[in-house]
């Protein structure tokens, strides 16, 4: 399949593909991400590795829709978890004197 990624032609195949990330270790998924295989590797480290340009040359959804095209499986960021509580000095205190209502005017 011919596809554009940042503004240069590739000829891409899945085998070709699938090659090229072989014996690759996945980096942390923190965006989004393509399954090859039976693993899950960050879009933009598939872009580097099938590509050789550097990351910050092409975006993430130039290679999503080159491995949709391929028929891999492309996957969101995914969903966190709810953000951790940060106490800050203000819950702090009010914790310790026993607050959690806010005083009436």
């Amino acid at each position: 399949m011919r596809c554009v990624i940042a503004q240069y032609p590739f000829e891409l195949t899945r085998s070709g593909v699938m090659a090229s990330m072989e014996g690759v270790a996945p980096e942390l998924v923190t965006d989004e991400s393509v399954t090859i295989g039976r693993r899950r590797y960050p879009v933009k480290q598939v872009g580097q590795v099938v590509t050789r340009q550097d990351r910050r040359d092409f975006t993430s959804g130039e290679v999503v829709r080159a491995m949709a095209c391929l028929g891999f499986t492309c996957h969101d960021r995914p969903v966190s978890a709810a953000p951790p509580s940060v106490p800050t000095a203000l819950r702090t205190a009010s914790a310790l004197l026993g607050g959690g209502a806010s005083p009436a005017v």
